[in-house]
Order: structure tokens, then sequence, then C-alpha cells
């Protein structure tokens, strides 16, 4: 990840916005040498209220279950894993 200080990047602020946009290039930001801050593309993900554990393992376990009911092969997961070690 590149690294700018503070006075570069208000000098080269366009410039910066602009790679982040058009590359999804990520920054750190300096100043006198030490990082202070990280620029990075946009997502409305990262607007979202992260999830509470109960939550997440609810989430965890819906994948599971998905998974489970698309499953097309006559092996379980362990079998396939078992035939891969061999």
């Amino acid at each position: 990840m590149p690294r700018i200080g503070v006075r570069e990047l208000k000098i080269h602020v366009s410039e910066v916005v602009r790679d982040v946009r058009e590359t999804r290039a990520r920054y750190v930001v300096t100043h006198r040498g030490e990082p202070v801050a990280v620029i990075v593309p946009y997502s409305p993900r990262e607007e979202e209220e992260p999830l509470t554990h109960e939550q997440a393992w609810d989430r965890f376990w819906e994948t599971g279950e998905a998974a489970g009911r698309a499953w097309k092969s006559p092996l379980t997961a362990v079998e396939i894993l078992d035939e891969m070690r061999r």
C-alpha cells in the first residue's frame, strides 16, 4: 500500500481520490512519518452496523444450511476431503 504524507496529500488530493475511485487503490496517510490513517475505496457495506455475535452465528448457520440444500454430489464433504488427501 503506498504511503503519502499529510502535506503531500493536501497538494495531490484530487489525484489520490481519482486513483482510489478508478483503480480501488489504498493509501496509508502519514504524519511526520507515522501512519495515522488509511484511505480506502468506498463500500456501502462500511455504513452498515456490525452484526452482533448472535446475528453472525445465525447467518453462519443459515449459510451452512443453504449450502447443504444446494449440495449435488453423492459424496459428503468429508468424503471429498478424504479423496483429495490420497
